[in-house]
């Protein structure tokens, strides 16, 4: 390739509690995730939250994007009171990755979106979310242990992207998720499944794939070398701002969550 392509990493803002830092508020995003680009051969670009209306400024820069792991997505954007269990408190971050997402798939740039970025690629899709994955799945194995990543097999689905990228019959991935798929997105289509049926992997038109594991975590490359080449190989339509900011979840559209319940 002539040069590497910029990819963006969508970051998070923390309130710092340690050292002289303390009481200040920063964005993060573990290394893992800027390491897994660059070893792919990208260049990775921080995206800290921001107005939801620069998204398609800031990705007219960039030539794929990353929606990283995280928190859960408030429910409200699926129309669901919360589940006792969700933990949903980063509302700059969920606007902001929607507005990510919505220009991206406007633009047809290359998208991969990780655990919480797969399951708010559905949303945005116009699908929704199982909010506590144990109450339908016995025993789970998809939540790792406190502060340690567990593993599962995930099998892809022969004759989508992820089947292509992964022509084994099954493999063994990095897990941390209590939340997933519940319906599909419009114009999605499931690219893998656990044993146990939950949805590890969703496909769009182009490049646009969601995966559940953590790729960034092991030592396979193959998904981001796979962005990477699209990266590289897919132009992108320019984007006009304005066509993004209205209308419902599951097209270009708002950004503020229909609330249910009080």
């Amino acid at each position: 390739m002539d040069r590497r392509p910029f990819i963006g990493i969508s970051t998070y803002l923390v309130d710092v509690s340690w050292s002289d830092w303390r009481g200040r508020r920063v964005a993060l995003v573990p290394e893992r995730y800027t390491a897994f680009v660059r070893d792919a051969g990208g260049v990775a670009v921080l995206l800290p939250p921001d107005a939801p209306e620069r998204a398609p400024e800031v990705l007219a820069r960039l030539d794929a994007l990353v929606v990283s792991g995280g928190p859960d997505l408030d429910p409200a954007y699926y129309g669901q009171p919360p589940h006792p269990l969700t933990e949903a408190d980063s509302p700059e971050r969920d606007q902001w990755e929607i507005a990510l997402l919505r220009a991206a798939l406007a633009s047809g740039m290359p998208l991969l979106g990780i655990c919480r970025g797969m399951q708010l690629l559905n949303v945005v899709c116009g699908g929704t979310l199982l909010q506590h994955l144990p109450d339908v799945v016995h025993p789970d194995v998809h939540a790792g242990s406190p502060g340690a990543y567990g593993a599962h097999l995930v099998r892809p689905v022969p004759g989508t992207l992820l089947g292509d990228l992964f022509p084994e019959t099954e493999l063994t991935v990095p897990t941390f998720h209590h939340q997933a798929v519940d319906r599909l997105g419009d114009g999605l289509r499931v690219g893998a499944l656990a044993p146990d049926g939950t949805v590890e992997g969703i496909e769009g038109p182009g490049f646009t794939l969601g995966v559940q594991w953590h790729p960034e975590q092991g030592e396979d490359l193959r998904v981001m070398q796979a962005l990477v080449r699209a990266a590289t190989a897919v132009p992108t339509m320019p984007l006009d701002p304005a066509e993004l900011l209205d209308g419902p979840i599951g097209s270009a559209g708002s950004v503020t969550p229909a609330r249910v319940g009080g």
